[in-house]
């Protein structure tokens, strides 16, 4: 293609820009010199970020492996390729290295009561107003993370149930446990609470996700809606 009829990437079709692509369909749906073109960046007048990269390939055989052992010196070498861009590839392939030499981070169980509230309970014990949070876990258990859902007075917060389905369905996790504190210190829970707490399990229900417990947190104490049989 003529240079000067080239068109630059940000005057692609939005589906075929790499950086829209990796947003809309998440980069394992992305090639190789896709991915490259975003550490590249801008290219050249003559050449997109995306022929850079294939330059960048083709210089080791289209193959990641190889790229991955090459020297500084080898990569500034090609075209399109100066110092910024070398030192990025540089570091994305020490980043690759170092993650697959970490130890994966084991995922709490939060299968019970007392290990919610010893899970929790460190996160909300000088907590002096009311906060609601949940607990999202595949189907073992497992903790996929904890957000908290909102805060509030000393005496109570709001919790939206709609934002607690999202939050499970972004997560794909299949069991939810609810947990908020009571700053007072008193266990026993208010009738706002077991309102909360019906309603949570029957979205759940419809939302076919399992509604583990409600744990209420005070300093030294908790107070589980599952042990005590109100669900």
């Amino acid at each position: 293609m003529n240079a000067a009829l080239r068109l630059s990437i940000k005057q692609w079709a939005p589906q075929d820009r790499p950086s829209d692509k990796l947003q809309n369909l998440g980069a394992e749906q992305m090639s190789d010199a896709e991915l490259i073109s975003l550490l590249v960046g801008c290219g050249t007048a003559q050449q997109s970020a995306v022929d850079v990269a294939n330059n960048i390939l083709r210089k080791f055989g289209n193959n990641l492996n190889a790229l991955g052992k090459a020297r500084f010196d080898e990569l500034e070498d090609i075209e399109g390729v100066g110092v910024q861009t070398a030192c990025k590839i540089m570091a994305a392939v020490e980043l690759g290295r170092r993650r697959q030499m970490a130890a994966a981070e084991p995922k709490p169980d939060m299968g019970t009561a007392v290990r919610i509230y010893n899970y929790m309970f460190p996160r909300m014990r000088d907590l002096q107003t009311e906060e609601f949070h949940i607990l999202l876990m595949n189907q073992n258990y497992r903790l996929i993370k904890s957000v908290r859902i909102s805060q509030g007075g000393i005496t109570e917060t709001c919790a939206d149930i709609r934002v607690m389905m999202r939050e499970a369905v972004l997560s794909n996790a299949t069991i939810l446990a609810a947990v908020h504190n009571h700053p007072s210190g008193c266990l026993t829970p208010s009738k706002c609470d077991d309102t909360l707490t019906m309603a949570i399990k029957k979205a759940c229900e419809v939302m076919r996700i399992h509604f583990l417990d409600h744990v209420i947190v005070t300093d030294g104490a908790y107070y589980s809606y599952h042990e005590v049989g109100k669900l």
